[in-house]
């Protein structure tokens, strides 16, 4: 459980103990409006502040009755190895219930919070009940190999049996020390493969190794891949024993050091060439030519044993391949921290128009998990609590390159940056600008060297048109385009080619930038193009403000369409010659056919 918890107060009477546990945990304090007193952040709606935090995989610590966080969570249950933790405290504070995610972390943290506040921690898990242990979740340094064997195995041991430990680590293993002894279950606790294994076996690996590895540039990724399978092999070390895989940061973005970090499911962790160079007297192996190359005498030996940590010993020399060098470095115990840095992840993610529920669970995810924000300030305020605690970099309107510039190059210092956009971010907004500054050379201002090897995320969002077109009905029923009227970036003769395509192909038109404080014309130009290619009463709709409280819907006929009710903030939907209003019971509705009538009206024709 790597996301820190966040401590929900619903009430003055719980407020007391929520602020408690938010100190015994280092978590922040979220409270309901109108309700308490002091919190980190303020909410207005309970249910929908803790849907938006479980999406976000954040564990939810509720002072509060149970009932609320079940009835918050539970459209979103599907995966219980995927979400995070939830747990309940009476207003007392005198019983703490994990809810969900039990062998996830939330019986941890009960059992971490009753102790803090002398209550009870009321655990149902059987095992944890019975045994006083969890085998499905180690503890940190530990990884089970074969989780899928972990249910049988506490059958077998809730039905009387016992176990039997072995391994090279099983001396290490004294979380284990407490389980009844006899034959029903095996555990084996060490580095080297094992087989022949029964459903009742579990194998824990004790994280003590650690894996440097080397690339020239391109190498394929099976050769890297290989290579290091043979170093594991040759030195009888699992895969599940490695804690991460180590590099130089020159190789941050090489493809076959990402596909093995991917394959291993492992971190992909880097160090600088001076870092590197500091463990050279402890290497078996050096050479000047690396060392004229990146300015450390060696990566593969150096890298592993700057993972491993001062009282590692190398037992793998670094083994090459045609292209690639891996090496293998032990700690005497379990590897608490992964050393280096990462590689650094930017997020570019749109959040919708702003209103909450329209924010996908997976750009939430990605929010949640960055440590620094990027955007437009109003495009982080709409986040509300996901910003709460977060390092934020606001940049103004017209800033756009100076800040996807800060966030790559942010992301380049191995942080993970989220970069925030309205809408989609793929759709008028930075994702495009990200790719162009990656694409360009450094003498063409491009970015720095760093900052082109970190991965980049994209995550769709809700577009300002999609909103716009679900508010009215179905606009986007056939054929449609979007075009945008800022002629800051693109040439006005541009935009009225487009217009002029748009208005003769019939498209259903989602308008863009309509207008601004200094652009006042287009829309009208666009207005009297459009005039000429379809009926006067086609249906126009003006959405503002999609999914805030201030949003306002309304409809016009194409020719009663005024600039002046028209700003930045308001998407402009125009009807093809085909579009209609449905006039409703609750109002007008505008889709466009697709021509399923005439479908219909041919296969009776043919019948007929």
């Amino acid at each position: 459980m790597a996301v820190k918890p966040v401590v929900l107060a619903l009430s003055r009477s719980g407020e007391p103990v929520a602020h408690r546990v938010a100190d015994l945990l280092g978590a922040a304090v979220h409270g309901r409006e109108g309700r308490v007193d002091q919190a980190d952040v303020i909410f207005a709606n309970a249910l929908d502040h803790v849907r938006d935090l479980f999406a976000a995989g954040v564990p939810i610590i509720g002072v509060c009755a149970s009932g609320i966080l079940i009835r918050g969570v539970a459209s979103l249950l599907n995966d219980k190895l995927a979400e995070p933790p939830v747990l309940s405290i009476s207003d007392d504070g005198s019983v703490v219930v994990p809810l969900l995610g039990g062998h996830r972390g939330a019986n941890r943290l009960a059992t971490q919070i009753a102790e803090g506040l002398s209550a009870m921690a009321a655990v149902t898990t059987a095992g944890d009940v019975a045994l006083g242990v969890a085998l499905d979740e180690p503890p940190l340094g530990w990884a089970l190999e074969n989780p899928q064997n972990a249910k049988a195995a506490m059958v077998a041991l809730l039905n009387g049996g016992g176990a039997t430990i072995t391994g090279s680590a099983a001396d290490q293993a004294d979380w284990l020390a407490d389980l009844p002894q006899g034959d029903a279950v095996k555990i084996f606790c060490g580095v080297e493969p094992v087989s022949d294994l029964s459903e009742t076996t579990l194998v824990f690996r004790p994280q003590t190794v650690t894996l440097g590895v080397g690339a020239s540039r391109n190498c394929p990724p099976e050769e890297l891949a290989d290579l290091v399978a043979r170093v594991l092999a040759n030195n009888s070390v699992a895969p599940a024993a490695v804690k991460a895989v180590y590099t130089a940061d020159l190789k941050a973005d090489e493809p076959a050091v990402l596909a093995l970090a991917a394959a291993l499911d492992r971190p992909l962790q880097v160090f600088t060439a001076a870092q590197l160079e500091d463990l050279t007297p402890r290497c078996a192996t050096t050479s000047d030519v690396v060392f004229a190359e990146i300015g450390s005498h060696g990566v593969a030996e150096n890298a592993a044993l700057a993972g491993a940590g001062l009282d590692a010993t190398l037992i793998a020399p670094k083994r090459k391949s045609a292209m690639g060098t891996a090496a293998l470095a032990i700690a005497p115990a379990p590897i608490l921290s992964v050393e280096g840095r990462s590689r650094g992840r930017l997020s570019i993610v749109g959040i919708g128009p702003g209103q909450a529920t329209w924010r996908t669970p997976e750009v939430s995810k990605l929010v949640q998990e960055a440590e620094e924000l990027v955007g437009y300030g109003l495009y982080i305020d709409l986040l509300g609590p996901l910003a709460a605690g977060k390092t934020r970099s606001d940049f103004p309107l017209g800033g756009e390159e100076d800040r996807c510039r800060f966030a790559l190059e942010q992301a380049g210092k191995g942080k993970n940056v989220a970069l925030v956009c309205s809408g989609d971010a793929g759709i008028y907004a930075m994702g495009a600008l990200v790719f162009e500054l990656l694409d360009r050379s450094a003498d063409a201002m491009g970015v720095s060297d760093a900052a082109r090897r970190v991965d980049v995320v994209c995550s769709p969002g809700v577009s300002a048109l999609q909103g716009a077109a679900a508010r009215a009905g179905a606009p986007l029923g056939h054929d449609f385009c979007a075009i945008s009227l800022s002629d800051l970036l693109t040439p006005r003769e541009d935009i009225v080619k487009r217009l002029h395509a748009a208005a003769e192909g019939d498209f259903v038109i989602a308008f863009y930038n309509p207008v601004s404080m200094r652009r006042r014309t287009l829309l009208a130009e666009a207005r009297e193009i459009l005039l000429q290619h379809r009926p006067a009463d086609t249906p126009v709709m003006l959405a503002s403000s999609l999914g805030r409280p201030e949003e306002h819907i309304r409809y016009r006929k194409l020719s009663e369409l005024e600039v002046n009710e028209v700003d930045m903030l308001t998407v402009v939907l125009v009807g093809s010659s085909h579009s209609r209003l449905a006039h409703l019971g609750e109002g007008p509705r505008m889709f466009t056919p697709r021509g399923y009538a005439r479908k219909i009206d041919g296969d009776l024709s043919d019948a007929r």
